[in-house]
């Protein structure tokens, strides 16, 4: 069972985890998500910090009984503190919570970033704080599907010890989330891997959808143009259940889901799709390449295909 830290809290049957008093800083997306989810595990948000006027109005609507106050008071406050902030932000808060000893002894601290684990916390786990990484494998909108999504999302958690490792597991898997272990010295390698399969899926996404725009556009329907360019349209509705399927491929059956020009060796089809996307964007066309180059690796495709975009990188 978790257990309050300090002190206060204590299980009402036995079975049930202690409920913790938790400040969350800062309210971005993920800070909202979060505290959103804790709350529905019965845990309290106590205290968050909000600046901008947009973390202001996500504290509104998604922890509408938590007090905006400066950092310090949220963190005395905290038997739990979430750090919220940017990657680029993190040492420099701590750095501060350090200095001007804001946390006490025996708060847990747990920051959500990927690509660090607990080491970045040194300073605060010198001053008897519990230090945790607890980091979502998922995109955030600042949607309420944010919160929702979190029931069945992976944690990559990291800790100084056992006792961190049960926390975390515990957290996490009360809001409804999978923890799992990821050791200090492999946070990066972890956070590039789920930056690629996310971040980089997107832009896939998007270079798809204009490239589907530039080749149907000026075709009428019923005297409705077919494709315009705001989200949700035709090229959205083309690509979205050959990119789901394609998806669901990959995650089911490994390598064997590759299939199209260049997984099949048909390197006079790569040349034409290459020229046509460079006539619409060179950069698509040099995405374009950059992601077959890889592909054809992976496929072990014919030599031709290779020289078709090696020809194309020269160009």
């Amino acid at each position: 069972m978790l257990q309050s830290p300090a002190g206060g809290n204590a299980p009402h049957d036995g079975l049930r985890p202690a409920r913790l008093t938790i400040g969350i800083i800062s309210a971005g997306r993920v800070g909202t998500a979060l505290g959103a989810a804790l709350e529905r595990a019965e845990h309290v948000v106590v205290g968050c910090s909000a600046v901008s006027a947009a973390s202001r109005r996500r504290a509104e609507r998604w922890l509408p009984e938590t007090a905006v106050l400066p950092i310090d008071e949220v963190a005395a406050r905290a038997e739990l503190l979430l750090l919220t902030v940017p990657d680029s932000e993190l040492a420099g808060l701590v750095a501060g919570l350090a200095a001007t000893n804001a946390v006490r002894a025996n708060t847990i601290v747990a920051h959500a970033s990927g690509a660090n684990g607990v080491g970045i916390l040194a300073p605060l786990a010198a001053q008897g704080c519990i230090t945790l990484a607890i980091h979502p494998a998922m995109t955030f909108a600042g949607t309420d599907e944010d919160v929702d999504r979190l029931r069945g999302t992976c944690f990559g958690i990291t800790a100084a010890d056992e006792i961190g490792y049960a926390i975390a597991q515990s957290l996490v898997l009360e809001i409804g989330g999978e923890p799992f272990r990821v050791r200090e010295d492999a946070r990066a390698l972890y956070h590039a891997a789920v930056a690629h399969g996310s971040n980089h899926v997107v832009t896939v996404l998007l270079d798809a959808v204009e490239g589907l725009r530039a080749a149907l556009s000026g075709q009428e329907l019923l005297g409705q143009e077919l494709v315009g360019d705001a989200p949700g349209g035709l090229a959205e509705r083309i690509i979205a259940p050959l990119a789901r399927a394609a998806l669901d491929n990959a995650l089911q059956r490994g390598q064997a889901a590759l299939t199209g020009p260049v997984a099949r060796g048909d390197a006079a089809a790569v040349r034409r799709h290459l020229q046509a996307l460079a006539e619409v964007n060179p950069e698509l066309a040099q995405a374009y390449r950059a992601n077959s180059w890889r592909t054809a690796q992976r496929a072990q495709a014919p030599e031709e295909v290779l020289e078709v975009l090696m020809e194309a990188g020269q160009s």
